[in-house]
């Protein structure tokens, strides 16, 4: 949880380690003396085929490693500890007693990679530009050539990870007077990472060493391949033609016996998202918090886990506090685990209770309308797609018919962007820090969402449209103290409305299973030095581990 205090200053490390490595094109170049170059780190962070140029920041989909890797925040939060950030363009931050006000001191020695400063004028325009203006600011100025100060209309202390963490600095030169900045693919994108984009090609992408960046990378380049599926993953890992990745393989000890390291770490949840809201355009059974409860009763969790994910996935919390970091926050008398055995009598008490009965497949209906979904996981997620099999025959034995399907990425994508689906099995992003403000507003508040039909955001992540008038002020009284009491007895509040309407159904707490190659390159997180998350599907963490990396022995 945040600490109890309300002045907080970081100051820049002597001696910060670079050295980012971002993805590139093809399979990897030999190393050694043969080559003439330096081995180039190949990484697989989930693109498929054809490689769509998009660095477009405000996209929904732009390609891995435009954030992070071309465009920064101004610190590096670590979601595995409660250290202080490390900075970035940042060096130092300070808020007021009252939380409403926001000094940062930005780096005097960075550079945009087209050769212009970085100035607090990019960092002003940045916190201004329409479509990234945090909703409580209400003024953004330049103290001094290296100083900027925000200010807000209500306090700010639990947002600090979205503020200075996950907001990526946009030059003003390039942005100002785009008015449609979601529109078009920004194929020369203008950043302060330390990577600029080199080739691209159908199946791959690369970035090469921002000549620019204030710390040089030590990696000359990264290659990002396009891979249709996890099995093709996992047989370029054993070829060795991938040296960073995190895929679910239910036969890794066969990859770590060949050479590669490994890291288990508890992940994102796992869930079913629901189109929950009827009043913003959802349609179908799963409207109906009923209805959701007898799937949330339904599910064989013991038995995914087992099954579906080779018995590395541990339980989460139907409150969506992660489980053993974020205990404190869960409130007295509320489920700390999801149930991990299925109850198919009790969804259908529950189902009954509401006015269902079954007809003579055996499926329950109300008012002549049955109980049948239609449930979706992208194509290749080989345990997301088991999982889903699952969930089907689970969920026919409490009388309710589910049709588990699978798609593309960008289906998955534009799916839950526009609220056009009934089911999809997807996941969660873990908060930054260890308190779960994060989830309850990016996940759950009405500000969060739009009508269905209508796109989210690119930073909007309440994709099952939920609307719930208590969560929406329990968030905001969270937001606005720095006194733990109230914020408990705000997520307690959160937690009954969230529990008993379940517009995200848990699964379970997933594994992210990394690959990384440490023959060849030096620098990564270890159990010992866990400096980030090691997962290649969380951009910013990724991003930071390559800036830490090396080729080996140097």
């Amino acid at each position: 949880m945040l600490r109890n205090t309300h002045r907080h200053r970081i100051l820049a490390a002597v001696g910060f380690v670079s050295g980012l490595a971002i993805m590139a094109t093809g399979c990897s170049s030999p190393s050694g003396d043969d080559a003439g170059t330096e081995k180039t780190l190949t990484v697989f962070a989930g693109a498929q085929t054809p490689v769509v140029a998009n660095f477009n920041p405000f996209s929904p989909s732009p390609l891995a490693g435009t954030t992070g890797l071309v465009y920064q925040p101004l610190f590096h939060f670590n979601r595995m500890s409660s250290e202080d950030a490390k900075p970035l363009l940042g060096t130092a931050y300070e808020f007021s007693e009252d939380g409403r006000e926001l000094t940062i001191d930005i780096r005097d020695d960075a550079k945009w990679n087209d050769g212009e400063p970085v100035t607090v004028d990019d960092v002003v325009f940045t916190f201004t530009y329409e479509v990234a203006r945090p909703e409580a600011l209400t003024d953004a100025v330049a103290v001094d050539e290296d100083t900027v100060k925000l200010t807000f209309s209500d306090p700010q202390f639990v947002n600090v990870v979205g503020l200075l963490g996950t907001s990526l600095i946009l030059p003003k030169h390039i942005w100002e007077g785009n008015e449609d900045p979601t529109a078009g693919v920004n194929e020369n994108p203008v950043g302060t990472g330390p990577y600029v984009v080199g080739e691209i090609s159908g199946g791959s992408y690369t970035f090469t060493a921002n000549e620019e960046y204030w710390a040089a990378p030590a990696l000359e380049s990264v290659r990002y391949l396009a891979i249709d599926g996890n099995q093709a993953a996992e047989d370029l890992i054993a070829a060795g033609e991938i040296d960073y990745t995190s895929i679910f393989s239910a036969n890794y000890q066969s990859l770590v016996d060949g050479g590669m390291g490994y890291m288990v770490l508890p992940s994102d949840p796992t869930v079913l998202y629901t189109c929950a809201n009827a009043d913003l355009g959802c349609t179908g059974p799963q409207t109906d918090p009923a209805v959701r409860e007898a799937i949330y009763l339904a599910i064989d969790r013991q038995t995914i886990t087992d099954k579906a994910f080779v018995g590395l996935t541990t339980p989460m919390s139907p409150t969506l506090a992660l489980l053993g970091r974020d205990d404190a926050w869960i409130g007295d008398g509320q489920p700390k685990e999801a149930p991990q055995t299925a109850d198919p009598e009790a969804a259908g008490e529950v189902l009954e209770a509401a006015g269902y009965a079954k007809n003579g497949d055996g499926i329950y209906e109300k008012d002549g309308v049955p109980v049948e979904l239609t449930m979706n996981s992208v194509d290749g997620w080989t345990d997301y797609n088991n999982a889903g099999k699952l969930i089907e025959e689970q969920a026919a034995a409490a009388g309710i018919k589910i049709t588990a399907g699978t798609f593309s990425w960008q289906e998955f994508s534009d799916g839950r962007q526009t609220g056009q689906f009934e089911l999809m099995l997807g996941f969660m992003k873990t908060t930054s820090l260890a308190d779960p403000w994060q989830i309850y507003n990016d996940f759950l508040t009405t500000e969060f969402t739009a009508p269905v039909g209508e796109q989210l955001a690119p930073s909007h992540f309440n994709f099952t449209r939920y609307s719930n008038p208590i969560v929406d002020e329990a968030v905001a009284t969270a937001s606005a103290t720095d006194d733990e009491a109230v914020k408990a007895e705000a997520y307690d509040a959160i937690q009954t409305e969230i529990v008993r309407d379940l517009p995200y159904i848990p699964v379970n707490m997933n594994a992210a299973q990394t690959f990384f190659n440490d023959t060849d390159f030096d620098g990564w997180p270890t159990e010992d030095n866990l400096y980030a998350y090691q997962q290649t599907g969380s951009a910013l963490d990724m991003a930071y581990i390559l800036q830490n990396l090396k080729p080996a022995g140097k």
